[in-house]
């Protein structure tokens, strides 16, 4: 793991771990799955419910293998399992063959065979079902015998643990499966690796809550395989944060400024001044129309705070020489004056910029003023505002490349909020947030974000360092915010709130 980031990586790359480790360590591939398929019974031993009766369902191919082998290993410690193997014998790979022969003479195993629809078992009383149909090597849509008993699987409502991924998910691209083809699990036990396709928002809950375990894969062979997909550690985001030192000032940590609100929208602007203040910046100063003076002057006394000439929206000028940063957007609105007081800022801005909302809202309005963005400012759409942007998407997965290509292109950071946030970078690697709830999915949550970034990236980091920093701390302040008030009850101002409680959760060693 470069730098401590978790390296997502490609069915092929899995592959050639597995095969590698066979190579070097060495060791015979069934014993390999054997060694997976025990680590499974392990986590399954140390977290379900034993006394329940385990029905498991194997393909012909490896998945399949670990599955025979997790049913010995069940029935062996007096378990009780069914096990059935769904799937024509002429599509048998040679280590299910082999696990096969070695299994199906033992007195102690229920082992039955799936020809046809009706040999589907009923599902009607309370068990633990085991995927082990297809893996990793899955690459066409499921129909026929197995799509049934999928949709058999899904339609019993019990718990269901898939072996390292739901049965009819992809590695990285499902765009070509269908839902009602793919197993909902609600555990997945997964080897080595997260699968990019856990993080992607259209499958990704498919796989349920996702364990990572280790099967003894070479992890140097693994580190040295190239990847654009990483997933983002506490350890990683830690070494990002900067010590400060004993004789700085407030200028030492630079000077912010937010362009934010209209008349009816100031409390974006406030939730993002907020957030600033909280996240680094030693001088915060947000720019609002006149009539939200006295609201930002109240709430947030520690910014200085600027207005347009005009009332209700922005417009006028400003001096943007003594601002290390400067963040765009939140509850600006889109009226045709706004629209031309952001293409100045952006033409005369010399420092990279924080764009968000209604920046966003503006650019997909007007795409000529994309050309003016300067070079490292970063982007933070929602996926309905970066499809606006850019274009619609038929995946997630299409979604993900056309943002790594966008980024390049234009040279700037895209941050793609959702359950697991998305980072693309000029240079064309993806990170992902490994923190967050769903409670976060309320208004003003973004623009707390806004803030984040805007105030950090002014505090001596670079965009790259800032906005992973920012999205990994907002999610953990989200999170400190759920444990408090829930995901249903907490609020964005909660959340901003909880800020501090963040950075000092991200100090502290351990996970």
């Amino acid at each position: 793991m470069e730098n401590n980031l978790i390296s997502l990586l490609s069915a092929s790359q899995l592959r050639e771990a597995d095969q590698f480790t066979i190579t070097n360590e060495p060791i015979s591939s069934s014993k390999l799955m054997e060694r997976a398929a025990f680590a499974c019974f392990q986590w399954i031993e140390q977290n379900m419910d034993l006394k329940q009766h385990f029905v498991i369902f194997c393909g012909t191919g490896n998945n399949g293998g670990y599955g025979l082998v997790l049913a010995k290993l069940l029935a062996k410690n007096n378990h009780t399992v069914s096990t059935y193997v769904v799937g024509n014998s002429d599509n048998e790979s040679d280590d299910f063959k082999f696990l096969l022969e070695k299994l199906k003479n033992h007195s102690f195993l229920s082992l039955h065979y799936i020809d046809s629809i009706e040999q589907i078992p009923n599902l009607e009383h309370d068990c633990i079902l085991v995927d082990a149909l297809f893996g990793s090597g899955l690459n066409r849509p499921i129909e026929g015998l197995a799509k049934e008993v999928i949709h058999k699987i899904n339609l019993s409502n019990f718990t269901v643990i898939s072996i390292d991924l739901p049965s009819g998910l992809s590695v990285e691209d499902t765009s070509q499966n269908h839902s009602e083809s793919i197993v909902q699990a609600t555990y997945t036990l997964t080897f080595e690796r997260p699968k990019l396709s856990f993080l992607l928002a259209d499958f990704g809950e498919k796989a349920g809550e996702w364990v990572v375990l280790s099967i003894g894969l070479n992890h140097g062979f693994m580190d040295g395989l190239h990847t654009p997909y990483y997933l983002l550690t506490k350890s990683h985001v830690q070494s990002l944060l900067k010590k400060r030192k004993k004789f700085s000032h407030k200028g030492t940590f630079g000077h912010t400024l937010l362009v934010a609100g209209s008349k009816g929208k100031m409390g974006a602007a406030v939730l993002a001044t907020k957030a600033a203040l909280h996240s680094g910046a030693g001088l915060v100063t947000t720019f609002v129309p006149k009539c939200g003076y006295d609201i930002i002057q109240s709430t947030c006394p520690e910014a200085m705070c600027l207005t347009s000439t005009e009332m209700e929206y922005l417009v006028g000028e400003i001096d943007l020489t003594n601002f290390q940063s400067i963040g765009i957007g939140p509850g600006i609105g889109t009226a045709p004056s706004t629209c031309e007081f952001v293409l100045k800022i952006i033409q005369q801005a010399n420092c990279p910029l924080v764009l968000d909302a209604d920046a966003l809202n503006i650019f997909s309005k007007h795409p000529d003023f994309m050309k003016y963005i300067p070079k490292n400012s970063i982007l933070t759409p929602h996926p309905k505002e970066f499809d606006r942007l850019f274009g619609s998407s038929k995946s997630a997965y299409d979604r993900l490349q056309k943002q790594l290509e966008q980024s390049k292109a234009h040279s700037i950071f895209i941050l793609v909020k959702g359950a697991h946030s998305s980072l693309s970078t000029p240079s064309g690697e993806v990170y992902f947030n490994s923190t967050g709830n769903p409670g976060m999915a309320k208004g003003g949550s973004g623009d707390a974000l806004t803030g984040m970034i805007t105030s950090i990236l002014a505090s001596n980091h670079s965009p790259k360092e800032a906005v992973v920093l920012a999205m990994y701390l907002h999610g953990l302040a989200g999170d400190k915010t759920q444990e408090q008030f829930t995901e249903y009850a907490m609020s964005a101002t909660q959340l901003i709130d909880f800020i501090p409680n963040a950075f000092i959760t991200l100090r502290e060693k351990g996970n």
